[in-house]
């Protein structure tokens, strides 16, 4: 394995267009508001409820409007929750129409699809199972409307797109729990480097289910109140939802605007559920990202954690931060606003950051007001303004140890 230092920078990838929903709103202008005024998006847990007992008490970042928008007749076989929130989230800040540019001036299939989910559309499998009727022969079967294979795949998600988009390139679904939308990035830059297309489409979507919000209650993860991040007396994170995209390709000679500079991955695997104690796994993907940007880590301006809340992530990113950034960083969770978005964390969390780029916005951190003692002086609170900011990064760290940093920049 190289060293970190041998690692050359990589060629910066121009972003033609970036968007996110979230329990915020609906596109960037939704998000920068909410974060600029320091509005949250959590609601007590209101989601259809299923199995037996109370509804789980806990808060959630829910996407409003899905329940009544089923997808346009063509796409009515892939239709679920997850796959509408898609359909919502490709339809803001004219992200439709930068795809079929590119589609159309470089060709369908040089543009690739990398995306990234936790969950895809199990929420429809859970629905079918809740409602299975007595088949034909006499057997345990789906209903009729729900009996549509594509949906109960992981790859519900990819091949939606993939319909929907008129793209004929790879298209590859990527499901590394919470990193899974960060790891796209890297993905994407690898198909483009060695010449397999010339564009990608990257994003992520993942949507609540009873697997989603029971899965991690029984893990003891799930707190009865909004998130903390960060916050001495943290002791969970809240749950949400979340879609978003970006357009990646190779800059033009002397090209402006907002690129993607660089991407660290590792897979520490100290532990299925819990960070590895000395943060070696994000330390490890936040130098490589640095590294192949060829960027010092004095030089980023904005950092975007992963800071779910819980009491073990928390304080061991927060020291893998102090162990590699100077005082000067501004870095925060911005969890408290959305919700943990799991599979959809990377691309929102990635536009939030690219938000701070091009509008100087650094948002701090929400609900929380008493520090851990492991915070440094890089994990903010409040908000703040920069208005030359040269680079922000992102954090994505996944189950297992499957951890992503990507490091944005202006050309």
């Amino acid at each position: 394995m190289p060293s970190l230092q041998s690692l050359s920078p990589i060629a910066a990838l121009s972003i033609r267009a970036y968007t996110a929903t979230t329990a915020l709103g609906r596109g960037r202008a939704a998000q920068a508001e909410a974060l600029r005024a320091r509005r949250g998006g959590l609601r007590e847990n209101d989601f259809p409820h299923t199995g037996e007992g109370a509804r789980l008490r806990t808060w959630i970042g829910r996407v409003d409007g899905l329940e009544d928008a089923p997808l346009p007749d063509p796409w009515a076989r892939w239709d679920c929750r997850n796959n509408r929130l898609a359909w919502l989230a490709f339809q803001q800040d004219g992200f439709p129409e930068a795809v079929s540019e590119v589609r159309d001036r470089l060709g369908p299939t040089r543009v690739a699809l990398v995306l990234g989910t936790s969950t895809a559309s199990i929420g429809a499998t859970e629905e079918a199972y809740a409602r299975l009727e007595e088949g034909a022969d006499g057997e345990p079967a789906f209903p009729a409307d729900l009996d549509r294979p594509i949906v109960h795949t992981p790859h519900s998600l990819g091949d939606f797109m993939q319909a929907a988009t008129g793209l004929r390139g790879p298209c590859v679904t990527v499901a590394t729990a919470c990193s899974s939308s960060a790891k796209v990035f890297a993905q994407a830059a690898r198909l483009i480097s060695s010449g397999i297309v010339d564009a990608a489409v990257v994003g992520g979507v993942d949507t609540l289910c009873g697997s989603v919000l029971y899965g991690f209650n029984s893990l003891g993860l799930v707190s009865v109140r909004p998130c903390r991040p960060f916050d001495s007396e943290r002791d969970g994170l809240s749950l949400g939802e979340a879609g978003g995209f970006a357009l990646l390709e190779r800059p033009g000679p002397g090209e402006g605007g907002l690129q993607l500079r660089g991407y660290g991955e590792s897979s520490d695997a100290h532990h299925m559920s819990a960070p590895h104690p000395e943060g070696l796994g994000a330390r490890l993907a936040m130098s490589d990202a640095l590294a192949r940007a060829g960027v010092e880590a004095r030089d980023v301006g904005y950092l975007n954690l992963h800071g779910t809340a819980t009491p073990a992530n928390d304080g061991v990113e927060a020291g893998a931060v102090a162990a590699l950034f100077p005082d000067s960083l501004h870095a925060s969770s911005t969890k408290g606003w959305t919700g943990h978005t799991l599979g959809a964390a990377g691309i929102v969390e990635s536009v939030f950051a690219l938000i701070a780029l091009e509008d100087g916005l650094l948002p701090g951190v929400l609900n929380s007001t008493a520090p851990d003692a492991a915070c440094g002086p890089q994990i903010r609170f409040d908000n703040a303004r920069s208005e030359g900011l040269r680079y922000a990064m992102n954090n994505s760290f996944g189950f297992g140890g499957n951890n992503s940093s990507l490091l944005f920049g202006r050309a």
